[in-house]
C-alpha cells in the first residue's frame, strides 16, 4: 500500500482531467530560490566586527559570532555569548543581531525598512539582496549592538 503523502493531484482545467505526480519528482520540478547572493551580501555585514569577537561558524550557510570571554550570567555555564549570525534558510536568509535582546535601547536603532523585515526582537529575514541603504542601516544596527555590548562586556579587552 503507498501512502497518500507521497503523491500530489493537480487538476488540469484545460482538459479536465487529474494530474498524479510523487512528491520527491514535483520538489525536482519545482526550482528553489537561490538565496547564496544575499547570503554573501549580509555576512560581511557581520564579519565587520570579528575582530572585537570571536567566529563560532564559518560554512557557506552560516556565519555566527560569539564572545570571546564566557557569559557573565550564571545560566550560560561558562559558555561564550551568542552575538549574532547570518543563516541561509530555505525560505530567506536571517540575520539575528542578539544585543538587540539584552538591550531595549538598541530598538531606537533600528530604522523603518528593517522593521518592516523583523520577525521577533533579534532577527531580520531577507528574501531578496537588499539594497545599498538597507545595507547602511543594517551596518549601522550592527555596529550599535557591537559598541552596546563592547561597552557593557568589554569585547575588545582580553582576559587571562
Amino acid at each position: 500500500m503507498i501512502a497518500a503523502d507521497t503523491f500530489i493531484v493537480r487538476r488540469d482545467f484545460r482538459s479536465n482531467t487529474l494530474r498524479v505526480i510523487s512528491r520527491a519528482f514535483h520538489a525536482i520540478l519545482r526550482p528553489m530560490p537561490d538565496f547564496t547572493q544575499i547570503f554573501a551580501v549580509l555576512k560581511p555585514v557581520m564579519a565587520e566586527h570579528e575582530n572585537r569577537l570571536v567566529v563560532q561558524k564559518n560554512t557557506s550557510s552560516e556565519y555566527s559570532l560569539v564572545t570571546k570571554h564566557p557569559s557573565p550570567f550564571p545560566q550560560h555555564k561558562g559558555q561564550p555569548m551568542w552575538f549574532g549570525a547570518v543563516k541561509l534558510g530555505k525560505a530567506y536568509v536571517s540575520f539575528h543581531l542578539m544585543p538587540l535582546y539584552m538591550s531595549p535601547a538598541l530598538e531606537k536603532e533600528i530604522s523603518l525598512a528593517l522593521k518592516k523585515r523583523m520577525q521577533g526582537k533579534t532577527c531580520f529575514n531577507f528574501k531578496a539582496v537588499p539594497d545599498e541603504e538597507l545595507i547602511a542601516d543594517l551596518k549601522k544596527l550592527t555596529a550599535a549592538c557591537a559598541a552596546a555590548w563592547d561597552k557593557q562586556f568589554r569585547l575588545s579587552t582580553t582576559k587571562g
